[in-house]
Formats: structure tokens, sequence, C-alpha cells
């Protein structure tokens, strides 16, 4: 028996964690039984050691059982825990260091270049020369910015991380990094000084943000805070921060944008050679913002080999990477001084011209002006959502060029197979969809003049999100952004962090009558719903109770007396297939269905909240308000015989998987009517944002998993495999973003990296594969795979808190095969396509195997 994984808190970030309590994980392999007891062993940095002991089998999120650790302290931590009568060995010792925890801790001070990086201007650089006085022991640099940095120490690069430090709600949140720089120090330490240089673009901070293109919606100014704690051999302590000692100057970035790109003149020096000779300012800041990060940092995450290049009917030249990816392109060329070459960027060519259409205003274009002889070409301070890049000013090949994939370094921790090859392609577009629009904020895309922390996207997609990769901590923060944000009247903003408004802190939506849409702001309730289920994590829970009551009580406000959401501004079923292109919200489902439905859904998640936090007077009420509401919806949108208002797949799809219906008739006339409308549609996708993750559960719910098979399995517009049968290598905004001639939809919202509809991976898992958590964070799993014969076997595999889990099915006529590995602290419960009951079983390798007996019912003939 052997502990082979111990983390704290969300695994992020290598330092500088945030809490002084962190909560302690581990997994374990070998060793069947459960896990009786466990001794968690601290060592502090003066050699001490505390031992704490714990009984039972608790082994995620574990509260922290020590002192509270203080500012900067570093300590190790080990495990060891009894499953019967033996006692692993202790685990590998894990280091916990903690940030700055108090502002009062912090005693730098916001900088800013008072003669350079105006806001026509382009990247500065601000720099200050470092004189060591020993050997150095250690050293932290700790490092936030208005705007987005990369920092150098003797001309070596800190760190990895690109877009530092990230996009918050700035007004309330600035997150800042902590990086060991003692190695950077050392090697200069023989000449007894050196130079501390850091590159400040635009970013999220100070780019161009929305459609009105605004460039100064949190300032005007770029800024820099910094503080670098040196430690000495012989314990003396130094301590260097950003004041008025530091000076500025220009760069060879003229000029930087994430909606534009970047241009650079590499005849000019970039930080962090660039001279700095300039004033700065010190500007006031609120150091009570500052935040240490919750999840990974956005880091280059892979690379992208070009495919061929071709010639456009007009002649230019045209990179194909062969997968549409975010990040930008890495060119190698020769040329003369001063001659120009420029990058275009493209998600998809239409007549075989770069498509530049749908990015509205961005104009995804990085330019340089060449320095002479052979260069390596890509920009520092933007990224770009693209398949196809338009080289100018160069001739190139194939081998010139790579695309850079940047994206928030989440661990993957999910994946899918099938027997159907373009199901296995739908997946793996809805993982590059993911990591593509989880760059630092879950975004609806990444290419055009938008890039926006829409709250209906990440609502419908966070389940498939948390089982594709570890967003525990990066889907937290996000939420601490929602909180932020979200209105005195409780009131949730379309995106976040908020810049859907005037400027910070002005007019916002709710607060000038345009209410929130539902399925957006109930992302405030759902979301945090969704990590308690996949990680146990009561915390963020804890965390967001308030915002999410606060969402609940507007929703009652909205709705009033008749408890009916009727009113005011909605999304609706957005993007459903039948909406003409230039009108997304005019969906087939009744808005007030829709929002009235998502009232009872989240007073109910909230209920259940209330009884986990021991807040039992709001369990109670709240349950009551959604059954009522759900009355109301019964009496005011559905008959006896289960049709609902407005009678198409979406308003069933909410009605039957929230389980709003009241009577066995309703229950059963609902999932007929439901059947009827997907054959009606010869098997086609005929719902939009919201109806979309919830139609093929609603159809197995309902007792119709053939037909949810014949659904995910239809080829032509509009359904899940018809952007596949275009080539598609990532999801589509639109079911029909491209059109079957190859040109593009005409609608001004046509993305081809968004999310949304990827939503469907999780039925892939859950209900295909049949993986699916029965206990928060996969303490329990079901394992129900919905075997029709439509696919020959599926597979799933999930890297839980308690380790590895795989289920494999696979039929050999009418034989069904199971093979299953549950690890240590986890049980299975299953009910398979046998004659046969359910039974349980623990941890270990599983193999089940018999006669199928199929579910569903007969697919019609024709």
């Amino acid at each position: 028996m052997r502990i082979e994984r111990l983390v704290a808190e969300y695994d992020a970030p290598d330092l500088g964690l945030g809490v002084a309590a962190p909560r302690l994980s581990w997994s374990r392999s070998g060793g069947a039984q459960e896990q009786t007891a466990y001794e968690l062993r601290l060592r502090d940095a003066a050699g001490d050691v505390d031992v704490a002991t714990g009984s039972g089998p608790e082994q995620v999120l574990v509260a922290w059982p020590f002192r509270d650790l203080g500012s900067r302290e570093r300590v190790e931590v080990e495990v060891r825990v009894q499953a019967g009568d033996e006692w692993s060995a202790w685990s590998a010792p894990l280091v916990v260091e903690t940030g700055l925890l108090d502002a009062a801790d912090v005693r730098a001070r916001m900088i800013s270049p008072r003669d350079v990086g105006g806001l026509d201007d382009g990247a500065v650089v601000l720099a200050r020369d470092l004189e060591l006085a020993g050997t150095v022991a250690a050293a932290r640099l700790y490092i936030t910015a208005h705007g987005v940095y990369d920092a150098w120490i003797g001309g070596r690069r800190v760190g990895d991380h690109r877009l530092a430090p990230g996009w918050t709600s700035y007004d309330a949140r600035l997150r800042y990094q902590t990086f060991d720089v003692t190695e950077h120090l050392r090697e200069h330490a023989a000449a007894g000084g050196t130079e501390i240089a850091v590159g400040l673009g635009n970013g999220w901070y100070r780019g161009q943000l929305t459609w009105n293109l605004s460039r100064d919606t949190y300032g005007d100014r770029l800024g820099l805070l910094a503080q670098l704690e040196i430690t000495y051999d012989d314990g003396r302590t130094q301590t260097v921060v950003t004041d008025e000692s530091w000076r500025a100057g220009p760069t060879g970035v003229l000029a930087d944008d994430l909606y534009d790109g970047q241009a650079t003149d590499l005849r000019v020096p970039l930080a962090p050679e660039a001279p700095a000779d300039g004033p700065v300012d010190v500007v006031d800041t609120d150091l009570g913002r500052l935040v240490a990060p919750m999840g990974p940092p956005v880091r280059e995450v892979g690379t992208v080999p070009a495919v061929e290049v071709l010639a456009a009917p007009s002649g230019a030249q045209l990179v194909d990477f062969g997968q549409n990816l975010v990040g930008w392109v890495r060119l190698r060329v020769t040329g003369e001084p001063g001659q120009e070459v420029t990058v275009r960027h493209a998600e998809v060519l239409e007549h075989g011209e770069l498509g530049v259409r749908p990015l509205r205003d961005a104009k995804a274009t990085d330019t340089y002006v060449l320095a002479g002889g052979e260069q390596v070409l890509e920009p520092r301070y933007t990224f770009h959502g693209f398949r196809y890049a338009e080289v100018t000013g160069a001739q190139v090949t194939a081998a010139d060029a790579e695309g850079v994939v940047v994206s928030s370094d989440l661990r993957r921790t999910g994946w899918f197979e099938c027997s159907e090859p373009d199901v296995n392609r739908l997946h793996e577009n809805v993982v590059w969809g993911m990591r593509g629009n989880f760059v630092d904020v879950p975004t609806d895309c990444p290419q055009r003049d938008e890039r926006l922390g829409w709250t209906g996207d990440i609502n419908v997609f966070a389940p498939t999100a948390g089982f594709l990769f570890d967003v525990g901590g990066f889907l937290g923060s996000w939420l601490q952004d929602l909180a932020a944000d979200q209105h005195a009247d409780g009131g949730v903003p379309m995106v976040v962090p908020d810049v859907v408004h005037e400027n910070v802190g002005g007019p916002r939506p709710g607060d000038d009558g345009q209410t929130p849409g539902a399925g957006w702001a109930d992302a405030a309730v759902h979301v945090p719903w969704t990590l308690y289920e996949r990680y146990g994590d009561v915390g963020v829970l804890e965390r967001q109770y308030d915002s999410m009551r606060a969402w609940v009580d507007k929703q009652r406000a909205l709705a009033g007396e008749s408890l009916l959401w009727d009113t005011g501004f909605q999304f609706g079923d957005w993007l459903d297939p039948d909406a003409p292109p230039h009108d997304a919200a005019a969906a087939k489902a009744d808005p007030a269905v829709v929002a009235t439905a998502y009232f009872a859904r989240s007073a109910r998640l909230l209920s259940r909240t209330a009884e986990l936090l021991g807040r039992d007077a709001d369990a109670a009420a709240y349950g009551r308000l959604s059954d009522d509401v759900a009355a109301a919806f019964r009496e005011a949108y559905v008959d006896e015989g289960g049709i609902v208002r407005s009678d198409c797949q979406t308003v069933y799809a909410l009605a039957i998987v929230w389980d709003l219906l009241a009577t066995d008739a309703q229950r059963h006339g609902a999932g007929e009517r439901l059947a009827a409308l997907v054959r009606e549609a010869d098997f086609h996708v005929s719902t939009g944002f919201l109806g979309t993750p919830l139609i093929l559960d609603a159809l197995c719910d309902a007792g119709y998993p053939e037909l949810a098979h014949a659904m995910l399995l239809t080829r032509t517009n509009p359904s899940w495999l018809y952007p596949v049968s275009m080539g598609a290598t990532t999801v589509w905004e639109r079911w029909d973003s491209m059109l079957p001639d190859g040109s593009i939809n005409p609608g001004e919202m046509t993305s081809f990296n968004h999310y949304a509809y990827g939503a469907v991976a999780d039925w892939l898992h859950r209900r295909v594969a049949g993986l699916a958590p029965a206990a928060p964070g996969y303490r329990e799993i079901s394992v129900r795979p919905l075997v029709t014969g439509q696919l020959q076997h599926a597979t799933a595999g999930y890297d839980s808190a308690y380790g590895r889990i795989d289920v494999s099915w696979r039929l050999d006529g009418e034989r069904f095969e199971l093979d299953l590995r549950v690890p240590p602290g986890v049980v299975a419960h299953l009910d398979l396509p046998l004659d046969e009951p359910a039974r349980t079983v623990g941890a270990g390798e599983h193999h089940v195997s018999g006669d199928w007996v199929p579910v569903g019912r007969p697919l019609p003939v024709g």
C-alpha cells in the first residue's frame, strides 16, 4: 500500500499559497480495504515536527489539523494511512509555502512609467539594479501588474507564465504570483550585482475589451507591483520593492492588444535588453485587493506543426496548422533589416481565402520589422484563435512555422473513446475547445472582439469541464470574481469579469432596468454545485453561499407573487437552430417556461447547499420555494397529459431532467411527446444553449436511450456530427457556423471555437461509457452504460482525487463484457445490461460478462 499523490488545496500554485490552513487530499494504491485511519506529519523550517491523527475514510479536502501558517512560511507535510491491519509508508513530503497573506506584508508600491507607455504607446520595460550583499540562500519574487508582465533577473526569464497576472475583477481582486528566484541571483552573485527588468503590455487591464473596443475599462496607466525578498547564508535579509528608484523605457513592441495583435520592431531592443532611463510615478492602489492564485497559470502547453502552405486564389500565402488552436504563430524567417513580415489569423477559409469576417472588429494581426538575418518571430502580449495564418513579407515553408498552444495549465483528468470515429473526433473537438477557451477566464470564444467570461456558457459546460480537466481552483477563483461583480440587488452580470457596461463602477445590467438572464445568471448557483458534485468541495459552497442565496432571492423578486419568471429580458434557448442568423434569441422554447424552470432548479440546489452547510432554516425555506415554483410551473405551463407550453425539445428536457412534473401521467406524456418530436425531426437536434446539455439525458430518463444515440450519430445539420463532417477540429458556436457549401454562416455571431454545445461530452462520459459520480467527488460511482447496440464499445477514464477510475465495455455479438478499475476509497454500483441484479463492488479490477439485454426500444423502420 502506497500514497500516490498528496496535494494542498487545489494543487496550485507551486509557491505562494493564499490560505493559512490549506486542506489536504491524497490517493493511494494497493490494499483493497477502506482507509480507517491516517496520520499527518508536519516539519517546519526549524526542524520541529508536529503529528496529527484522524480516523475514518476521509482523504479528500481534509481540514488542516495543525496551527495556521504565517506569511512566507514553508513547511513539509507527509501522510500515511491505515487500511485494515496495514499501515502504508509515509508519503513523499509535500512542500507547502504560503504567500503574502496580509496587505501589511506588502512594502512595495504600484509604479507606472511617467513619460512612456501611454494609452497609444507600446509595451514598456521597468527596471532597477540589484546590489547583492553576500551569498544568496533563498529569494522570492512577489509580483503583479496592471496589464500583463514578463520578468527577468540578470537576463534570465522568471518563470514560464504567459499573460500574467491574468484577468480578474480588478477592482476587487488583483492576483499576484510568487517565484523562487534563488538561482537567478546566485548566477550573478560573483559579479556583485545584476538587474531586474519587467516588460509590461496592455493585456485585459488596458487592452480592447468587448465589441465596443473600449481600451481603458479599468484604467489608462500600466502599473507594476513587485517585492523581491532575499535571504543570505548568514541569515541577513534584503527586500527590494517597486518605488521611485525604478526606471522606465520604451521597447520594440510598438503596439499590443489581445484583439488586434502585436506590432514589433526587432531593430529596437525588447525587455530585458531595452534601456530604461526614464522616471516612474508611484500611484495609489488598494493592496487589500491582492490575492494569491487558486489555479494554475497560463502557459505554453504544446505546439502544433504546420501541415502545409497553401496558395489562395488571390495569391496569398496561407499556412494551415490542421487544428483550430489558441495561441500564436512561431515563425522562422530570414530577411533584410527593415523588412516587414505580417501574420494574419483566422479559424477557417472561405472560397480558399482567409475567413476573417467572423472576427468582426478584431484585427488578429501580428507585424514584425526585421533586424536582419535569421530570426524567430512570435508575440509576447497577445493571443489568437486560428487554424490558418496568412504570411506576407517573407516566403515560408511548413517547416518554418508552428502553432504555440496557450492555455491555463490545467491537469488533464478525463478521457473517452468509443467505436464510432466521428464521435471520438467530436470529443477531441470538445477538449480542444475547452483548452482554447480556458485562458485564465472561461470565455465564450477566443478569436473575435469578445472573449468574455459569459456566465451562460460555463453554466452549461461546467460538468464536462470538471471531468476533462481539474478545474476546482480555476472555476473556484472565477466564482469569487462573480461574487465580487454581483449587483447589490443580487443580480448577476452576463459576463464575469463584468465589462459589459460603460465603465467599472458605472451602469450595469440589472441597475438600469435590464434584468439578468435565466441560465446565465444561474451560474452563480449551478457552477458551485457542480464543483461540489465533482470534487466533494464543500468549501466552495461555503464561500459562494451568500452569492447563491442573493441570486435566488433576486429570482424571487423578478418572478413576483405568481412565481412565474415571465417578464424582462431573456437570452432564452440561445442559438436555437431554427433561429434566424440575425436573431439568436428567437427560439422555439417560451422564455418564461425556460426561466421559471431555472428558478425552480436554482432554488432546489440552494436548498441542498443550505442543508449541507447546516443552515436548516434556509434549507427548509428554499426547498418550499422550489416546490412552489415547480407547482406554479405546472399550473401555468403543463397540461394533465404532460404537454408543455411551446411544445419543443428544450422545454420537455428541462421538465423531465429537473423533475418538474408531478404525476405519472405527466411524466409519461412528456416523455412520449419528446420522443415524438425527436422522431419528427428525424433525430436532428432542435435545441439551443440551454436545452442542448439536457436533451439526451431527458430521452434516457424517459426510457428512450436509442433515440438519444440516434441523435448523437446523426450527421446532417443540425447535429453534433455535422461540424465533424465539415472538418471541424473544435466545437462551433452555431450548429451551422459553416454552411454545407463551405461558406460562413451570415450571422454576426459565428465562432468556430465555442464550447457550449460540447456539453454533450458529459453525457458521453456518464451515459455512454457509464462512468458517473454517485456521491460527491466520485467517492461512489454509478456504472450503468446505456448499451443500445448502436455503438459496439466505449471507454472512459477519470483521474479522481482517490485515484484512477476506468470503465470499458464492448459488445461481441450478443455477448456483453465490461472491465472496471476502482481505486481504494471508492465503491462502484453496477447496473449492467445483463440479466442479473445490480450490485456493488469495491476497490480492485473487475471483469463482468454475460448475454446482452438491450435497453430502449427498437428504432422505427425507414
